[in-house]
């Protein structure tokens, strides 16, 4: 009788890839039995929120001055407290984009051509000519002009010279600059030279201006409590859903079946926060860190553990998405396997009727997260001929093309696409840099571990 396909992994164990030592998790059950100190406060918090929400409403829809308008919808903007009040900001652009402004003025000039594209508007950046000198140079007299540039320039699409030399000038001078400077001044220009305004992950950019807020004199303090109630408010939320997900994981058992793989899934739900972060995508976060977790395990069996044969196996598996495709697989995959299966079948469930084609596109994913490519650099490297650090060179290149390439589909009349799907890339696109930029701060994650505790553990006094 000849054997099952699954019998003869036991043949292969001298191919078996030496399992590479990734550091256990730094949060382990810590959300299961975690609860926020500001939780007994919950529905007080809910209600004195909605009335601050109506205070600070009163202040967008008494704005009428294009400087006054342009500073309010920055800083509600990266309070994170923009989305209640969509329709109010929607007609103050209207006024913005079509009242006469100090065009001598770079700081709102800048601020106004950031805030314009920002929200969708494609205005022309051949104003920033007008601050050149006659040998091509730009003038800038003060740091905020110099920032607010800076921020304006990264808006840039392919072949808008003007705002490519901007980068070069701008960030330049301001790192000479950034010794001179003291806070909070010190702190923005910092934050910038990292990661400029429009490509930071929008929650913890949140995090990081409050309290840059909250130092200025020209603060309002309705406008602040509300941040920080709302923020609060967020954070219940991300906790409930750590402790759902935390408990969803445990029952895979990773750390005696699994073992071998990079066990992250706190860091899983924080780099799908930084992509959708508003109370009402609570069901998105939660699937697509499932998800997450579900490409990492296939990624570390594919990387660091199994058998040519048994990933062309467990690949066939999933294509076949089945419970008979058990008969397949080895020992150590079958339990997650069925747990896989369970799970996109709840997916299906959780959506309902009326939503459940999308676990179609879940499926088509799954089909393709089997793939293994090769490190970026090191293909780049192959290609060109060139050292690793060229590559890095050449590779940031293609990261700034990219950013273009999306900021232009982003300005695309909303008739080509709806607005939200190009939102919704460069969402994916801040947090893929924020996690990778420095290093990889998904396999190394000690490296984010205080901005996670940050986001999900530190609230704020008020």
């Amino acid at each position: 009788m000849s054997s099952t396909p699954a019998a003869n992994f036991s043949n292969e164990d001298d191919e078996r890839k030496a399992p590479t030592s990734f550091h256990p998790s730094l949060w382990g059950d810590f959300f299961i039995s975690y609860q926020p100190p500001t939780a007994p406060k919950h529905a007080y918090m809910k209600e004195r929120a909605e009335v601050l929400k109506e205070e600070v409403r009163k202040v967008v829809k008494g704005s009428n001055e294009v400087p006054e308008i342009l500073d309010l919808v920055i800083t509600l903007q990266r309070l994170g407290l923009d989305s209640y009040y969509k329709a109010e900001i929607d007609e103050l652009f209207c006024t913005v984009y079509n009242t006469d402004y100090n065009d001598k003025d770079l700081h709102l000039v800048s601020l106004r051509f950031y805030l314009l594209r920002k929200n969708g508007y494609d205005v022309s950046s051949d104003i920033f000519q007008h601050f050149k000198d006659k040998e091509g140079s730009f003038v800038v007299d003060d740091t905020r002009s110099l920032l607010s540039l800076y921020n304006a320039a990264y808006m840039r699409t392919h072949g808008e010279t003007v705002l490519d030399e901007a980068v070069v000038f701008t960030s330049n001078r301001l790192r000479s600059e950034l010794k001179h400077l003291k806070s909070p001044v010190a702190d923005e220009v910092s934050l910038a030279l990292d990661t400029p305004l429009f490509r930071r992950v929008r929650i913890i950019e949140t995090r990081n201006y409050i309290p840059i807020y909250e130092s200025a004199t020209t603060r309002n303090e309705a406008i602040l409590e509300f941040a920080k109630l709302n923020f609060n408010l967020l954070q219940l939320i991300y906790c409930e859903e750590l402790k759902t997900i935390t408990r969803w994981w445990k029952e895979l058992n990773v750390e005696s079946n699994l073992s071998f793989i990079r066990d992250r899934i706190v860091e899983m739900h924080f780099w799908m926060t930084g992509a959708c972060s508003e109370p009402h995508y609570s069901l998105s976060r939660i699937i697509l860190t499932k998800m997450t977790a579900f490409i990492t395990i296939l990624d570390d069996i594919f990387d660091t553990y199994g058998t040519t044969e048994e990933s062309m196996m467990l690949a066939k598996a999933i294509y076949m998405c089945n419970e008979s495709a058990t008969v397949l697989l080895p020992k150590y995959m079958k339990d997650f396997y069925l747990y896989y299966l369970k799970t996109f079948d709840s997916f299906e469930e959780a959506l309902g009727p009326n939503k459940s084609y999308r676990v179609f596109y879940l499926k088509e994913l799954r089909e393709q997260a089997g793939d293994h490519y090769a490190s970026t650099i090191q293909c780049y490297m192959l290609e060109h001929g060139t050292t690793i650090h060229e590559a890095c060179i050449g590779i940031k290149e293609l990261i700034e093309d990219s950013w273009k390439d999306m900021m232009k589909e982003y300005l695309a009349p909303t008739n080509l696409q709806p607005k939200i799907v190009a939102r919704t890339v460069i969402d994916f696109a801040r947090t893929g840099d924020y996690i990778y930029k420095q290093a990889d701060s998904f396999t190394f994650s000690h490296t984010i571990k205080d901005m996670i505790a940050s986001l999900y553990v530190e609230s704020y006094n008020i």
